[in-house]
């Protein structure tokens, strides 16, 4: 009888496989030697389409990235600004959290990766074209970059431990429920994101409304504008 052929190798499997791996183990798990023993193949047979394991990083990062919806940003679609945004970072967030251990390489910005820089240039473009002034622009962007991703390096709630003895009343007065934080995480860290992200979103449209003498200034082709 006739030898299963291994499935060939190829870029896509390499990221699934590496994705699948930091997804189980994190970070630290992921090396050429631990990939290539789990894709069955030699170390060196990674390097036919990948240079370094930092490049094998950024396209698992890139792969997360492209799950990110950036349909409210369409010309067409309708939403203004404050509700672009709004649905893209709810987005964002979920995409995120069912891939938390590669939030810091996604934290240090797109690079060079495609799906990255799409994400980038939608966020820019729907911001000018709404009216922001280029420079404000790109730090909408920045900010809400800020906030997504640092809300999931971590959760509140996980911070707290399940043992009611842990928070006596004699020294932490104010903490008689937080045993139950951990056990009702999702609710509390999803509470937690919306109600930062409505602030910070009413906090620029409050700007947005102020200075609509700036707004007309906005360059017509959305192109970016270094100048503060």
């Amino acid at each position: 009888m006739a030898r299963p052929r291994k499935p060939l190798l190829s870029r896509e499997r390499i990221v699934e496989t590496a994705g699948a791996l930091v997804d189980a183990e994190g970070l630290a798990a992921l090396s050429t030697r631990r990939l290539a023993a789990e894709l069955g193949v030699s170390g060196p047979s990674l390097y036919n389409h990948f240079r370094t394991k930092d490049e094998i990083l950024d396209a698992v990062a890139d792969a997360v990235s492209a799950k990110i919806d950036l349909s409210m940003f369409a010309a067409d679609d309708g939403r203004d600004w404050w509700t672009a945004l709004h649905d893209w970072a709810v987005s964002y967030r979920a995409a995120l959290a069912d891939h938390p251990h590669i939030v810091p390489v996604l934290a240090q910005g797109p690079g060079r990766r495609p799906a990255g820089l799409k994400v980038a240039d939608a966020v820019f473009g729907a911001m000018v074209r709404a009216g922001w002034p280029p420079a404000q622009a790109t730090s909408i962007g920045a900010l809400m970059r800020y906030f997504i991703t640092g809300s999931a390096l971590g959760s509140f709630a996980r911070g707290f431990v399940d043992d009611e003895t842990a928070y006596d009343p004699a020294d932490y007065p104010h903490l008689g429920q937080a045993h139950l934080l951990a056990e009702r995480r999702q609710k509390v860290d999803e509470g937690a994101f919306e109600t930062g992200l409505r602030a910070l979103l009413d906090g620029l449209r409050l700007q947005y409304e102020a200075v609509p003498a700036r707004r007309s200034a906005a360059a017509p082709d959305g192109s970016a504008d270094a100048e503060a």
